[in-house]
């Protein structure tokens, strides 16, 4: 992308360039996803420690 002031230029050349059909291919390849993996406690730490939380 160019650092120019007009930044809406590279989006709008990449939708103009765009190949519909392959995006609606894209779109109907239902590709599996890996299921999660499973936290360790370690990792399952909470982002806001239990006694601070005032929504509870």
């Amino acid at each position: 992308m160019s650092n120019t002031n007009n930044d809406t230029s590279d989006v709008k050349k990449a939708a103009e360039q765009a190949d519909s059909q392959q995006i609606e291919k894209n779109l109907e390849n239902k590709k599996q996803v890996d299921t999660p993996e499973n936290l360790t406690e370690q990792q399952k730490t909470p982002f806001i420690e239990e006694d601070l939380r005032t929504d509870k």
